[in-house]
This record gives C-alpha cells, sequence and structure tokens, in this order.
C-alpha cells in the first residue's frame, strides 16, 4: 500500500497490510518487539475508539483487534552492585564545582530512586533538609510524593545550595550546567558515562555494564529490597501505581540469593556414619540378650 496515512480509510485496514506494517517496522526499521507492540496498541486504541463512532465499520475494528501482540522477552533488570555503585558515587573529583554537582546529583538520584525527569524537575523548595529530612517528587501523571533523605543527602543539598547562594524557597530546576541552564536528560547521561568510565579503573566489572539514568532507580530498588525493604515501601518509594510494577526486583533478589548459595561451602559432615546395625556384631549380641 503506497498512499499517505492521511489518504488511508477503513477498507484499506485489512488484516495483511497491518501485518505486513508490523513486519517493516521490525524488519526494515530495525525496531524492537517492544516498539512493534507499541504501535499495535495505538491501532488497538484507535479500533476501540472507532467502533462505537462507526458501527458499519465494526468489522474492520475487530479484524484489528485480533492482531495479538508478540510480547518481547522480559529483560533482566539492570543494576549495580554495592561496590559499584560506591566507586560511581566517588568518582566526582569534589575539588572542582563540577564535582561537587555531580556527586550530589549522582547521591540524590540513588537516594530516592527518582525518574530522571523528577530530579530534573527538582526545585530548592521542594527540599525539606531540616527534620524530618524529605524531598517532593512530581512523578507520572503529575502524581506527587514524598521521600525520605539521608542525612548525608541533605548536607550535600545544603551545601550545593549555599556555595551558588540560591534561596531555599527558589522555584526553578535545583540542578544546573555550567552556564546556569538546566540540567538535561542528555547531560545527566553524560556525566553518568563520564563518571562510570572513571570509576571502571577501580572497578572493572562497571566497564561492562550500561550505567544509564534508570539503571540507577533499579540499583536504589535492588539495594532497599536486599536490605529487607518490604516490596510494598519500595513501590511507593519509587511512584509505582502497581505493586507488581515492583515485583521484578524479587527476581534479581532471589538471583543474588542464589549466587550467594553457589559461593557458599556446604556445611556438611565428612565423617561417615553410624554402620549399619545388622553389620555390627556388638550390636546384634546386645540385641538377642534384651
Amino acid at each position: 500500500m503506497q498512499r499517505p496515512a492521511a489518504q488511508l480509510d477503513f477498507p484499506d485496514l485489512s488484516r495483511e497490510d497491518l501485518l505486513a506494517f508490523l513486519q517493516y517496522l521490525e524488519i526494515q526499521r530495525g525496531n524492537s518487539t517492544a516498539t512493534r507492540d507499541v504501535r499495535l496498541a495505538a491501532l488497538h486504541s484507535f479500533a476501540r475508539y472507532a467502533a462505537p463512532l462507526f458501527p458499519v465499520h465494526c468489522g474492520v475494528c475487530q479484524v484489528i483487534l485480533a492482531i495479538p501482540f508478540k510480547r518481547a522477552d522480559q529483560r533482566t533488570v539492570e543494576y549495580l552492585e554495592h561496590n559499584e555503585m560506591q566507586a560511581l558515587l566517588e568518582a566526582p573529583d569534589r575539588s572542582t564545582e563540577a564535582g561537587r554537582r555531580d556527586h550530589t546529583l549522582l547521591v540524590t538520584m540513588y537516594n530516592t530512586g527518582a525518574r530522571v525527569q523528577e530530579i530534573l524537575d527538582l526545585r530548592p523548595c521542594d527540599l525539606q533538609l531540616d527534620r524530618p529530612r524529605q524531598t517532593l517528587l512530581r512523578g507520572k501523571g503529575d502524581k506527587c510524593r514524598y521521600c525520605p533523605l539521608w542525612k548525608e543527602t541533605a548536607a550535600l543539598l545544603r551545601e550545593l545550595l549555599r556555595a551558588r547562594g540560591v534561596d531555599p524557597a527558589d522555584r526553578q530546576p535545583l540542578f544546573r550546567n555550567r552556564s546556569g541552564q538546566p540540567v538535561t536528560r542528555y547531560g545527566v547521561r553524560y556525566i553518568l558515562r563520564k563518571h562510570a568510565r572513571s570509576a571502571s579503573h577501580s572497578v572493572p566489572t562497571l566497564a561492562g555494564k550500561r550505567v544509564h539514568p534508570h539503571v540507577l532507580r533499579h540499583t536504589a530498588a535492588s539495594h532497599f529490597l536486599q536490605a529487607g525493604v518490604d516490596m510494598v515501601t519500595i513501590g511507593r518509594w519509587l511512584g509505582h501505581a502497581n505493586v507488581s510494577t515492583t515485583s521484578i526486583f524479587a527476581e534479581v533478589d532471589l538471583e543474588s540469593k542464589r549466587q550467594a548459595v553457589r559461593k557458599a561451602k556446604p556445611l556438611l559432615n565428612t565423617n561417615p556414619g553410624p554402620g549399619d546395625w545388622r553389620t555390627n556384631a556388638d550390636t546384634l549380641s546386645w540385641l538377642e540378650s534384651l
């Protein structure tokens, strides 16, 4: 079908053409299965919207809704081990203003487990740096939540505000670049990659990992779980609307336990156990005397 999308009508939406479009996304465009399913989800939404408005085309809408998702394999959750996270936090040169900002940014991301956009939207007026230390985060769908801050995180944020002479009631973005402009998503990615590369010199395992903003979110959740924090609390900490979203981290914890079992030496008694009483003459004699 070689026609602009704006000129298409319902009869043009055959099952064969839609499947060909989805195949084109994966083969010619090189899109992932997940991206293919996102496009199909949009088509399904359109069909559900159009069916009651155009009953004469309900058959076409049913054809669209009958096309199944492929359901990409669930990726293993990427996260950093404790020594890797520690090396990443220590990588910025805190003798420089940029290094202190980067260190504060990384600690805040790890402490809160916040999405990168939540960090970029953070403002000085959102911070409560005295007891109870906490920050306001604006999540998806304009849903707000409070997240506790460690004492160390609060101290770093307070020093960042003091060094820049920022009023704690300021309503402008907290993290800024050298030009005084708000740090962007690309800027956060650059900061992470830069310091991960530096940290990999002391912790080589970092060199084989993709360190991006969401990895720090996964890392925070995984470390909380390993520390014994329950799933419901972690889900609220991360701003998950459904606890099932948080359940992916249970697999991370289960795998870490499996690895620990493999590494641990079994505490088995290697001494031979008692022999069979039927072959022990003294035992047989004692039994016969009863």
